[in-house]
């Protein structure tokens, strides 16, 4: 790729990833935590830094004035240009081939859509007040009324790294039991956190893959995070999310909607990053 290509590619993933980036920087800065765009930064140990720096992928290699990705180990000099280079890949095998076994299981099932966004209720049942997570914002409704509202629509979660954050009292009621080593077997692709992990996925595979593509699995990761908490009980009003009411049947089939939408967007993301995977798998176990 030649120098005018590849800057111009770079230029527009920072232009897309700005508005992303700035507003979490400055609400670092003073302090302030946003429930929904601050999420990503902290629940995926990876820094606004790693997403915003632009990569080419594997087996591009860049021509010109390329010295500035030297600075990374991950990539090496030819006689052609600079590339990522294959030793960092062979040792991130084992971790593509986890990620790859995930996303393919999830693509060979059919979505389920009636868990109807507990996850997030589960997360605050029986809790008090110092314990609630998002502290900062208050809850629509009465423990009492949570608590009844998970009881009447029960607790169905697919995702074990979702599981992990229910409080002590709400684990026993959820239908399934998850484990770590059976997440493959669990996952299923009408899960939102099942979406929302493509990004995760896709920066086990960093800077090995495109930008575009971490940026477009982050973008639906967004889209996933606003509808968790647009169906959560907490009130973000203040912050221009109109709850969907889950307590009302009415609130629920929105939900079943919206959740429809993004396992459709998820899907064909999800079928991009796996070929992308495959590729990578390929290359890591192949010699150099």
């Amino acid at each position: 790729m030649d120098e005018p290509q590849w800057r111009a590619l770079q230029a527009a993933h920072a232009e897309r990833v700005r508005p992303w980036i700035e507003p979490r920087l400055a609400r670092r800065y003073v302090g302030h935590r946003h429930p929904v765009d601050d999420f990503l930064f902290e629940y995926y140990p990876y820094s606004s830094g790693k997403l915003a720096t632009w990569h080419p992928g594997w087996g591009v290699i860049l021509r010109g004035n390329s010295s500035e990705f030297l600075a990374s180990t991950a990539y090496v000099e030819s006689e052609d240009g600079v590339t990522v280079g294959h030793e960092g890949l062979r040792k991130r095998a084992g971790r593509l081939a986890k990620a790859k076994e995930i996303v393919e299981a999830t693509t060979s099932r059919p979505g389920q859509f009636g868990c109807f966004g507990m996850h997030e209720w589960a997360m605050v049942y029986r809790q008090s007040a110092e314990e609630i997570r998002h502290a900062d914002h208050p809850l629509r409704l009465t423990q009492e009324e949570i608590q009844q509202v998970v009881h009447e629509v029960g607790l169905r979660c697919t995702h074990f790294d979702a599981l992990r954050f229910f409080t002590p009292a709400a684990i026993p009621l959820n239908l399934h039991v998850l484990k770590r080593d059976t997440q493959a077997q669990d996952e299923q692709p009408g899960c939102v956190h099942a979406a929302m992990d493509l990004y995760k996925y896709a920066m086990w595979a960093y800077p090995y893959l495109p930008s575009e593509l971490v940026a477009d699995c982050f973008a639906l990761a967004r889209n996933a995070r606003e509808l968790d908490m647009q169906s959560s009980p907490y009130d973000l009003i203040d912050l221009g999310y109109e709850p969907i009411l889950m307590e009302t049947i009415e609130g629920r089939r929105v939900y079943v909607e919206r959740q429809r939408q993004l396992a459709e967007a998820a899907g064909l993301l999800r079928m991009r990053l796996l070929d992308a995977l495959d590729a990578l798998s390929m290359a890591a176990n192949c010699p150099k």
